[in-house]
């Protein structure tokens, strides 16, 4: 979700675009423009690098003096989750979203909490729970990805399924387990992480920030320095690299052929299937007031992924 300065910037923006057309606009909100805004304050909030939870809630879009001019519609049926389900399957769908609702309202007893501030736990309904003891990871692959080796490179069967976690760490893990049971051979990529032409400081900077340290940085929004791929491994972009042709962030994307030269990919998502091949440079600012320039594949395995990057494929 957007910061709400965001969206107060395009509602200034219009007001002064509309104004040219007719005066009396720069006085209504986004100058007399119906905008349609999705999301649901209940999953994941704006992200404020170091911010509380006070200065996190008062970014969000119902704390801006726009709130006060929308008109909220609520929509009640996944219609891609309830398309081509038996009714069981639908019944279970409905009771996990309700249960999911009433957790957001705050209307489910938690389990454990500390303070208003700490985190809290919740039990899940049974029926939506895979239980197992001795191999959790593989059997959670196996119910996700039923008949895995014989849908390998099928951009119909990975379009439809994915693992979701809260944090990396877990993804990467589950990632690497998936992509060991893979047939053939894993080609593995690293990216290229130099600092930006610092003039003459640039020996000190060097100094300070070596190529190992530049490697070993894992950040949300650059690539990782290892990068292993196969053919038929799924996987995700990380930033727009062709919008007219589908290949935007969060796009999913099979690899059809890897070589450590070039790796051609099908997408799988967002777009009708198309072939694309690339291994673009990019630069980018880091929060240590520093640009790191790195080449590499700009993509994620995404047998697994985040909760929060899954949206992006929604």
């Amino acid at each position: 979700m957007q910061h709400r300065y965001a969206f107060e910037c395009v509602d200034r923006s219009l007001r002064d675009i509309m104004a040219a057309v007719d005066p009396d606009r720069a006085n209504k909100p986004f100058g007399g423009i119906t905008v349609v805004f999705g999301g649901d304050f209940r999953q994941i909030l704006p992200f404020i690098p170091k911010a509380g939870r006070l200065e996190i809630v008062g970014a969000t879009l119902n704390n801006s003096p726009l709130w006060e001019h929308c008109q909220v519609f609520i929509l009640w049926r996944n219609m891609r989750l309830h398309h081509g389900n038996t009714d069981e399957q639908n019944s279970l769908i409905r009771d996990f979203s309700e249960w999911q609702l009433k957790v957001g309202d705050g209307k489910v007893e938690p389990i454990s909490k500390k303070d208003h501030l700490s985190e809290v736990l919740f039990k899940l309904p049974g029926q939506h729970v895979q239980h197992s003891e001795e191999t959790p990871i593989q059997d959670l692959i196996d119910v996700v990805y039923p008949d895995f080796l014989n849908n390998i490179g099928s951009p119909q069967y990975f379009s439809s399924r994915a693992i979701l976690t809260p944090t990396n760490v877990v993804v990467d893990d589950i990632n690497y387990a998936i992509l060991d049971q893979l047939p053939g051979q894993t080609h593995t990529f690293f990216s290229q992480d130099s600092l930006e032409d610092q003039g003459a400081e640039e020996n000190d900077f060097d100094e300070s920030f070596p190529v190992e340290y530049l490697n070993s940085l894992n950040m949300p929004c650059i690539p990782k320095h290892e990068l292993k791929l196969n053919i038929g491994t799924p996987v995700m972009l990380m930033r727009n690299l062709n919008q007219i042709n589908g290949l935007c962030n969060g796009t999913r994307m099979i690899v059809t052929e890897s070589r450590q030269s070039v790796t051609n990919f099908l997408t799988s998502s967002a777009y009708p299937f198309g072939r694309s091949s690339f291994s673009p440079p990019d630069s980018s600012p880091l929060a240590l007031g520093l640009s790191l320039l790195f080449r590499s594949i700009e993509a994620f395995v995404s047998f697994v992924s985040s909760t929060p990057k899954s949206f992006l494929a929604t």
